[in-house]
């Protein structure tokens, strides 16, 4: 049995897009049934076709994906929204509304309330929300949160995450649409590099250690000043099992490719792991030697082993570990459908709530910086 996906954004030299399509097909579950691939309907008719997309499911829009999707008995599964943020939440919260699951790319929306009233949408229609921190599909990253369950590293003291990479520092690409969008309000929100890329280091925080955010402190910088939003961010916060974490998140530090880095300690051990080397994780015990975990290797968790889809020595890399959310959401959905309770290994996803309190933090960095890092309460409405 396959499902059928649908695709609303990622068109052709979209960054996001192929690695997407690449993902949802990876295991099988999935046939890329329906598009609307871009904000130019006849490109994004003609890309999809190019794609395999039938003609009549080839559409100019989302509105009209919707429509002609929601009466066919061979309707889409699952759509991924991959549009630019301050679209997310109307699109995504049609199609719940018209029974379809989602998977939203991050940040889920701009506002906390719209937020809270995707998660309510999704519980009223009885669909899935979930939202692509792809990240924490990455074997060895779900092999340190099955650590820190299991007591290996003692209780968490400290968590150091980064995300910080050089590619926007060049004051001559200002007026790249692909650039430009991520840093006008009207579009990004009311914040670009730590709603683009903190949230995934932060979300990878609380997915690794299985705790929440309560409070943060923030900076932000536009170090090109012509930028209306912040290109540097420094986020201090606070866990609500005690935990203290810093996050550095960039996108002017030139040198840096990619920079998604989590390291964990606690009273027993530490841990370290770098999405640019994804394959290996530092892992140190209280009183022993560093030691290197290998992606792959025996004796590792069931949820790495889940996760890791080829022998150890070969690289594995960013669409394996979206492969490895569209596997959850695929199987979930399978099971859904078919009255089952669905196999707890596929329950890793990110969902609704975790883009929730990802959209509150963001709001409540924005509101510690604009008062000069004053500690402010970043757990949304809704949960406290």
């Amino acid at each position: 049995m396959r499902l059928n996906w649908g695709m609303i954004g990622g068109g052709e030299g979209s960054q996001i897009g192929p690695a997407h399509r690449i993902a949802a097909g990876m295991d099988g579950l999935f046939t890329f049934a329906a598009g609307a691939l871009d904000v130019d309907p006849a490109k994004g008719r003609d890309y999809a076709q190019r794609l395999g997309v039938a003609a009549d499911r080839a559409y100019g829009n989302w509105q009209e994906m919707l429509a002609g999707e929601r009466g066919r008995a061979d309707r889409v599964d699952l759509v991924t929204v991959a549009t630019p943020n301050s679209t997310h939440y109307e699109i995504s919260k049609s199609f719940l509304q018209a029974g379809f699951n989602v998977l939203v790319e991050k940040p889920m929306t701009v506002s906390v309330e719209e937020a809270e009233d995707l998660v309510r949408t999704a519980e009223a229609a009885g669909r899935i929300c979930a939202v692509n921190y792809g990240y924490t599909g990455y074997a060895l990253v779900r092999h340190m949160k099955a650590m820190v369950a299991r007591g290996d590293i003692g209780k968490v003291r400290l968590i150091v995450a980064e995300f910080a990479h050089g590619h926007h520092a060049n004051a001559a690409d200002m007026d790249n649409p692909r650039v430009r969008w991520r840093y006008d309000p009207a579009m990004a929100g009311v914040s670009a590099q730590f709603a683009d890329c903190g949230i995934h280091a932060l979300h990878m925080a609380s997915f690794v250690t299985g705790d929440e955010v309560q409070t943060l402190s923030a900076d932000f910088a536009s170090c090109l000043s012509a930028r209306v939003l912040e290109d540097d961010a420094m986020v201090n916060f606070r866990m609500a099992r005690g935990t203290v974490g810093r996050l550095w998140t960039s996108s002017v530090a030139i040198g840096r490719q990619h920079g998604l880095t989590l390291q964990v300690f606690g009273e027993t051990g530490g841990m370290r792991w770098a999405q640019e080397a994804p394959n290996q994780l530092h892992y140190m015990a209280l009183g022993g030697r560093a030691t290197i975990i290998e992606r792959g290797e025996a004796n590792l968790s069931p949820e790495a082993d889940r996760a890791s889809r080829v022998t150890q020595g070969h690289a594995e890399g960013m669409p394996e570990a979206f492969a490895n959310i569209y596997r959850d959401l695929g199987e979930t959905i399978m099971a859904q459908g078919q009255g089952k309770t669905p196999n707890a290994a596929s329950s890793l996803f990110p969902k609704a709530e975790d883009g929730l309190r990802s959209i509150a933090a963001i709001h409540a960095a924005v509101a510690s910086a604009a008062q000069k890092g004053a500690w402010v309460d970043a757990r949304p409405p809704m949960f406290r």
